[in-house]
């Protein structure tokens, strides 16, 4: 071998280690790009259950008992609240930026409010403990998932009233719509998900979750014709949202209670109550794990910002857990006043 090829091979040799150790810094570096970066105390008594973002103005809308605080997400400062409310779950906005709906499930409606100014501006009656509730875009509707009738109520938004009770298999958790009429919700004490036809206002599908128990939060890829459902036994089942094909079940973290995806990214997540962020890598076909992100114990709920990346969970600290009865064989811990949080997560 002459001088010449000599050097030309320890040439290649070298780009090729460089290489390596490129990817390997940046296979490295990816396996934590998550941090929880702040912590905003938000104060106050009592439970709290889903966060929202408002897609049109810098607002993180957070259910908490009897009323929803609304934040800053620059400042993390609270700008306003609607109170006067008995049980909240979840917030919903529709897609021209003015308001925005709250179920109430201990008043059994779903609150109308203006999202400039707060105000309440309509109550309408909807099934028994209303709880997870989206915006349908493609026929301006509300769908409130009624818990304890295992229903859903649908709203018109321009007469607001309701137009039509949809009969469900079991007890309806989460929902999520593609933007074309089609909505899906988990039922969470038969492991199904059910498809609705918004045009029709009918069920037109049920799914089986497999290997999945007590489905709760889900999310959508609409690009990628994909469902993320999160289930107690540290599962997250993907299913096919065109054909509801089991595709994967990656491994979450214990007691799950959303899900998020980042089309942008291609990120999965899933919010803990064990205390971990888990963030799946969607966008490989074996759903590796990208990590597993402590957070605090009882942040089983988030919101995911798609205008800045960053991810809101609550929680709080806990009292000692009263004593199990016959009408609450599960009771949860008590609040500590004044220590509800929402953490910040973003990229590092």
């Amino acid at each position: 071998m002459t001088a010449k090829k000599v050097c030309a091979l320890f040439g290649k040799l070298f780009v090729a280690g460089a290489t390596l150790i490129a990817l390997n810094h940046n296979q490295a570096a990816a396996q934590k790009v998550f941090s929880v970066q702040t912590k905003w105390v938000v104060g106050g008594v009592g439970g709290w259950d889903y966060l929202s973002v408002d897609p049109s103005a810098p607002h993180l809308y957070v259910t908490h008992g009897p009323r929803v605080d609304v934040l800053d997400t620059n400042t993390g400062k609270i700008v306003g609240n609607i109170p006067g409310l008995k049980g909240t779950h979840g917030v919903a906005f529709d897609d021209a930026g003015k308001f925005g709906y709250i179920s109430d499930g201990g008043a059994n409606v779903v609150i109308v409010f203006d999202r400039s100014s707060l105000e309440k501006i309509a109550s309408i009656p909807a099934g028994t403990n209303p709880d997870g509730i989206v915006f349908e875009p493609h026929t301006k509707t509300v769908w409130a998932f009624n818990g304890r009738s295992a229903n859903v109520t649908v709203i018109d938004t321009t007469k607001r009233i309701a137009i039509a009770t949809i009969p469900l298999p079991g007890k309806p958790e989460f929902p999520t719509v593609d933007g074309s009429g089609t909505v899906f919700v988990n039922i969470e004490d038969k492991n199904e998900i059910v498809r609705l036809d918004a045009l029709t206002n009918k069920a037109t599908d049920t799914w089986p979750l497999t290997g999945c128990d007590s489905p709760s939060g889900m999310a959508i890829d609409v690009a990628g014709h994909r469902l993320f459902s999160v289930c107690d036994g540290k599962k997250m089942v993907v299913t096919d949202s065109k054909s509801g094909k089991f595709l994967a079940s990656p491994t979450i973290g214990d007691g799950p209670d959303a899900a998020a995806y980042d089309d942008a990214r291609k990120l999965a997540f899933s919010s803990n109550g064990d205390g971990t962020l888990t963030i799946v890598d969607a966008g490989k076909h074996n759903y590796p794990i990208l990590q597993s992100l402590p957070t605090q114990k009882g942040a089983r709920t988030m919101a995911f910002d798609r205008k800045n990346g960053r991810i809101y969970l609550v929680s709080a600290e806990f009292g000692p857990k009263p004593a199990a009865t016959a009408d609450n064989p599960r009771p949860r811990p008590s609040v500590i006043a004044g220590t509800f949080t929402v953490l910040v997560v973003g990229r590092d």
